[in-house]
């Protein structure tokens, strides 16, 4: 699931490399469009007003399921972008016309990050320049988002499945490189929300152990040709053990722990201050 951004206001949505179109959540758009309190109730009641004319709105969307606020994913109502310019057709809103160029630049910007990926990774740094992360810290995130995009490509490829597994090798990276799990490792950084990426608030060396952590498990799923659950989960405890024996060692010589408080929350408040 990706979001994507209107005016500052949150779209679910989901490319589809079968279809090579985006979906997105039909919710989200009648919210930012109508700026109902309700907006499944407004979803609803303009489903069965638009039925009574002939128009079965139901049939223009797909059901995916997109995470929600509690954390959890729910079967929700998804359109491609020339259905939901049919949708948006019957509410009447202000927005509508900014939205539709909208639709247009998002669809647009992702042919073109197909063509030249490089594209991508450019408007991430734009958006991590944005919102006052270091170019250093750039480097690192971005490194760090193809080393775990390499580390699921292999899981995927030995058998493991997405979703529950990941979760779970995920955390035993995490316990073998830092002592302790995602979950604890969020409650450190003050992280209450479900939506809140625990490596956007990473520290530099976080980010770096992390790093190694999961480049490391990549290479002796690799070498010891881990198929399935447990063959990966062995290899995912060895990687992060190479991982959390050299930040032992970093913080035996440097007096200092890895694991930190300081988070982006840190650095917007200081920028407040300013």
């Amino acid at each position: 699931m990706d979001i994507k951004l209107f005016e500052s206001k949150r779209i679910r949505s989901e490319w589809s490399d079968t279809d090579q179109k985006w979906y997105f959540s039909v919710i989200d758009v009648i919210a930012v469009l109508t700026e109902s309190n309700d907006p499944k109730d407004y979803w609803y009641r303009m489903k069965k007003r638009e039925k009574l004319s002939g128009v079965e709105l139901s049939t223009l969307c797909r059901q995916l399921k997109l995470e929600s606020s509690d954390g959890k994913k729910y079967a929700t109502d998804c359109s491609d972008t020339e259905s939901l310019l049919r949708i948006i057709q019957s509410v009447p809103s202000p927005k509508a016309e900014p939205f539709k160029v909208w639709l247009a630049k998002v669809g647009y910007e992702r042919m073109q990050e197909i063509e030249n990926p490089e594209l991508a990774q450019a408007r991430m740094r734009d958006i991590y320049r944005a919102k006052g992360y270091s170019e250093g810290w750039i480097d690192k995130r971005v490194r760090g988002i193809a080393v775990r995009d390499e580390l699921t490509g292999e899981w995927k490829t030995r058998g493991v499945k997405e979703g529950i597994e990941y979760s779970i090798l995920t955390a035993e990276i995490s316990k073998a490189t830092f002592g302790i799990i995602p979950s604890d490792h969020k409650q450190i950084k003050g992280l209450t929300k479900p939506a809140e990426n625990l490596r956007d608030h990473m520290t530099d060396l976080e980010l770096i152990f992390t790093m190694l952590g999961e480049a490391s498990t990549t290479e002796i799923a690799k070498s010891k040709d881990a198929q399935g659950f447990e063959e990966n989960k062995k290899a995912a405890k060895a990687g992060g053990t190479i991982a959390g024996n050299a930040r032992k060692e970093l913080e035996q010589k440097s007096g200092k722990k890895i694991v930190s408080k300081e988070n982006y929350l840190d650095l917007k408040d200081k920028k407040k201050l300013k």
